[in-house]
């Protein structure tokens, strides 16, 4: 029988919770999957491929469904510098004269954005309409992933982001309703009532890194933000 690999675990914790979970670097099986993903060039593909391969390494017992996008993107970013090092090669364009060039992140240096602003998620709609928010989750982002129009993806992300709507005494939380409903709700929203929603949810945390490069074309300086986890694959 051949002998078995010692893989090490490591402690991390959940951003939006504070919980300490137990995790292994991924290995060539997990690396596999993601490398696929990447090949298909689908936002999608690359998603689904990163949830699985937390799902695989992480051993606390843990409801992904439940985590945000901010905490998958950082529990996979952590995973990652664990797993192939502390950095990880893109080859961004320049802005100037979209030359390619070769730029290794620091794994290290990605933060969250966001994380320790303290966000009012109640939005009171009218004198007796009101509502909760909450940050998404990675299966949101998958199922507005299928959406046409920018424009149905935007309803859709608020659709998912209500948490609870108060009418009066009434209280109805959202997972207890169809999501047609939901929909018609936020489709009946007055323009400024859906501007001010978009704007709390725009105040999410996200994964935030400042790049900078000279371009080996051009020799012009190049900064930029890359947000979310999509951005380091690029």
């Amino acid at each position: 029988m051949l002998p078995k690999l010692v893989t090490p675990k490591y402690d991390m914790i959940v951003p939006s919770t504070g919980e300490s979970i137990t995790y292994r670097p991924y290995v060539v099986r997990e690396e596999k999957i993601l490398l696929i993903a990447i090949e298909s060039r689908s936002e999608i593909a690359v998603e689904k491929a990163v949830t699985d391969i937390i799902k695989a390494c992480v051993e606390t017992p843990i409801n992904i469904k439940e985590l945000t996008t901010f905490d998958i993107e950082m529990l996979f970013i952590t995973l990652r510098s664990k797993s192939v090092g502390e950095g990880v090669k893109i080859n961004p364009a320049c802005d100037h004269c979209e030359e390619r060039n070769d730029h290794k992140i620091d794994l290290e240096a990605i933060k969250i954005k966001n994380l320790e602003d303290a966000v009012d998620k109640h939005i009171k709609l009218t004198d007796d309409i009101s509502l909760d928010l909450r940050w998404q989750t990675i299966d949101d982002r998958l199922s507005e992933a299928q959406r046409k129009t920018e424009t149905e993806t935007i309803i859709n992300t608020i659709a998912h982001s209500i948490e609870t709507i108060y009418s009066g005494e009434e209280i109805f939380a959202a997972k207890d309703a169809k999501m047609k409903e939901i929909v018609d709700f936020v489709e009946s929203l007055s323009a400024d009532q859906f501007v001010e929603i978009v704007e709390v949810l725009g105040k999410a945390p996200k994964l935030n890194y400042k790049m900078e490069f000279v371009c080996k074309e051009c020799g012009e300086k190049n900064e930029r933000e890359l947000n979310g986890l999509i951005d380091f694959f690029t």
